[in-house]
């Protein structure tokens, strides 16, 4: 597959992404929370691998924030970062995952902060951060996952079909994490990893969610979405729904944002060979502190 290849099936309404991107840019330091809890985790991961890196890219950079905590690590050399929003002054470049402007085998390390699950042909943009990326070089991303907002979907779900006797897709479709481990062996990298966390957030109404969702620039971008306006009592009924499930005993009600890491590295053939099934001298499960799971569920980190 060529750098410049893109899938035929498309998911996404890119250009309504980036309006929703440009609209978020106005006030997007009062909802990015989510992004600067993410990128803190994702510089965690880096300081644990020791090693120096000539040239780090950050990959769909929202502000910032991330290059400005990467170059706090003295094992990173060179920063670059790539953003979507032109006119915005907060990164380098101005691109997309989709298509990625820069040469083959020319960064050492590559990270990405919440923004390969609005990638319409995954495959081929993690093709693409392998074929950028030197000989053992490393590829770190962080998306959303399949968990993400399922008390929403579900309520969504419900309210929309017995109100309009159907539904429409109005929260993205988001990958699972044994997909996500599959389409890095697929996209060729060596040593791939990929694992899990769940951030709960509570709020006060199922308002206050949708608001930080549209600060976030994370609203619906989907192709086979509605073109209308929905109605008002769609998400007043939502609204209601969603704290009769799962509010707690304060009148709170929570939300659920599944995060996938993707680990990966650029074939070397210096790299170590993985083990044969069954010769390590200890469990996965025990030097990560979490309860192992058979293939397909989740695992879950010890509390």
């Amino acid at each position: 597959m060529s750098k410049n290849e893109t899938s035929t099936v498309r998911i996404f309404d890119r250009q309504a992404l980036e309006l929703q991107r440009k609209r978020a840019t106005t006030n997007f330091s009062a909802h990015d929370f989510m992004f600067q809890e993410v990128a803190e985790r994702l510089i965690q991961r880096i300081t644990d691998v020791k090693r120096k890196f000539g040239l780090a890219i950050d990959l769909g950079a929202r502000t910032k924030h991330l290059k400005q905590m990467l170059s706090k690590e003295d094992s990173i050399n060179k920063i670059i970062s790539l953003g979507l929003i032109r006119d915005l002054k907060d990164y380098d470049l101005v691109g997309n995952e989709e298509v990625m402007p820069f040469k083959d085998a020319s960064a050492d390390l590559l990270v990405s902060n919440l923004v390969f699950h609005w990638t319409n042909d995954l495959v081929g943009t993690l093709i693409q951060c392998r074929q950028i990326l030197k000989p053992d070089g490393l590829f770190l991303a962080a998306l959303f996952g399949g968990n993400t907002l399922t008390e929403l979907r579900q309520v969504m779900i419900e309210v929309e079909n017995e109100i309009s006797g159907g539904i429409w897709p109005r929260i993205s479709p988001l990958i699972q994490l044994p997909d996500a481990a599959a389409l890095l062996q697929r996209s060729g990298y060596n040593l791939p990893v990929a694992d899990t966390d769940t951030i709960t957030v509570t709020y006060s109404d199922a308002f206050s969610l949708m608001r930080d969702l549209r600060g976030m620039g994370e609203t619906n971008a989907i192709l086979a979405r509605k073109q209308h306006f929905s109605k008002r009592s769609i998400f007043s009924q939502v609204a209601e729904r969603y704290h009769m499930l799962f509010a707690d005993s304060k009148g709170k009600i929570p939300a659920t944002f599944q995060i996938i890491y993707l680990t990966g590295w650029a074939p070397d053939e210096t790299q170590p060979l993985p083990l044969q099934p069954g010769t390590a001298a200890q469990r996965l499960a025990d030097a990560l502190d979490s309860t192992e799971q058979s293939a397909g569920d989740f695992a879950k980190p010890k509390i």
